[in-house]
């Protein structure tokens, strides 16, 4: 089955950067670079993954990468004890958006 949610909402974006498609590319970087931090500071430290799931959470959901705003709000909710499994699928879903961004920034 395919997600029918888009990994980047193009229509929210836009919104969200009044059109500017400078300042697009300037947050979508800015996402990249904090998704990656983040990333890695959870894998670093499980103790952190309410935290980062939390700010990805944010991050994700006002550029409209809903797919990612969704699985870190999962994550965030969970028993800190069971963070490590979804964390692990939050990674993936990061990863996926971070792709098409990247395909984004290139075209």
């Amino acid at each position: 089955m395919v997600n029918a949610v888009p990994v980047i909402d193009l229509e929210h974006l836009a919104r969200q950067t009044f059109g500017d498609t400078a300042l697009r590319n300037y947050v979508l970087g800015l996402f990249l670079s904090q998704s990656k931090a983040l990333i890695a500071e959870g894998r670093a430290d499980p103790s952190a993954l309410g935290r980062v799931a939390h700010k990805l959470s944010g991050s994700a959901r006002g550029l409209g990468v809903a797919r990612v705003a969704e699985m870190a709000a999962t994550v965030e909710a969970l028993d800190p004890d069971a963070r490590k499994d979804a964390f692990a699928r939050l990674a993936a879903c990061v990863d996926e958006a971070n792709a098409a961004i990247e395909a984004l920034l290139a075209s």
